[in-house]
């Protein structure tokens, strides 16, 4: 589940000239397995209210109550299955940190792991209802990512006592960047020197994928969660430091997302709804 105040994955957003993030707002829910479902909608600035520990987006919303951040799900689904997506979504940090990293050197791209380790509720209306551990971190950005980066790659990847949380991209100006963080059950984070970066097989849209592993491992998929032209998420076994773990991780050509005719193949999955009004 993804808030966006200026959907960067919008084609409608790259349209307008991206001058106004405020009327590209989308609450992005990704569902797997049976009865999974895909959410994206574009909606303009009158879907908008925010407060200080609310953010709500047309009919769905997100609230920090202090302890838990509740996200209370309403859209409708993209093709190919369109349907009514319902419920509600509640995490709870084990561990919160002040963490902020640049992900490039003049701070135009940030990023910020509020909660890398949690728990998480998911009671959604197609029948995906259970609990497990969950994670919640933000972007934020003054420039488009394809402005910035060609590609990069992101993991997070839980081990016995903490969690680690790896960053590789290419910038466009040809310099790298290779961030690993490692947040313990105490609450400690702390910058580690990542493991070898390792090629494993490529996404079924031929997306290239990266992550790290201890030497002489390759990591592999065991799980497909979301593949597109320009993107790839799934579930990957790697072993970091000697520990083997599953975690998620994504990879994003985002050479490949520059390309204009990929915008209207996005749009058919990213409608917009540019109008709403609040009861």
């Amino acid at each position: 589940m993804i808030g966006f105040i200026g959907s960067v994955f919008s084609p409608w957003y790259r349209w307008s000239g991206r001058r106004e993030p405020q009327n590209h707002v989308c609450l992005n829910v990704a569902t797997y397995g049976p009865g999974g479902r895909f959410t994206m909608t574009d909606r303009g600035r009158s879907a908008l209210r925010q407060s200080p520990e609310r953010l709500q987006i047309g009919p769905s919303a997100m609230h920090w109550t202090g302890g838990e951040l509740v996200v209370e799900v309403d859209e409708i689904s993209a093709p190919p299955v369109i349907s009514r997506v319902r419920g509600t979504i509640t995490l709870t940090p084990e561990v919160m940190t002040g963490v902020e990293a640049r992900l490039t050197t003049d701070g135009s791209h940030l990023w910020r792991p509020f909660a890398p380790i949690a728990r998480v509720k998911v009671d959604l209306s197609q029948g995906h209802i259970w609990e497990g551990h969950g994670y919640w971190d933000a972007n934020f950005g003054t420039a488009a990512l394809e402005t910035d980066f060609r590609f990069w790659t992101w993991g997070r990847f839980p081990l016995r006592d903490r969690t680690v949380c790896f960053y590789d991209a290419t910038r466009r100006d040809g310099t790298t960047l290779a961030l690993g963080v490692e947040v313990t059950r105490q609450g400690e984070v702390r910058e580690i020197a990542p493991p070898p970066l390792v090629r494993f097989r490529r996404s079924l849209w031929a997306v290239r994928r990266e992550t790290r592993a201890d030497p002489g491992v390759v990591p592999r998929q065991r799980m497909n969660l979301l593949d597109a032209p320009f993107y790839s998420r799934s579930l990957v076994e790697t072993r970091i430091m000697g520990e083997s773990s599953i975690g998620v991780h994504e990879a994003l050509d985002l050479a490949r997302y520059r390309q204009p005719w990929l915008k209207p193949m996005i749009a058919f999955r990213v409608p917009r709804r540019s109008g709403w009004r609040f009861d």
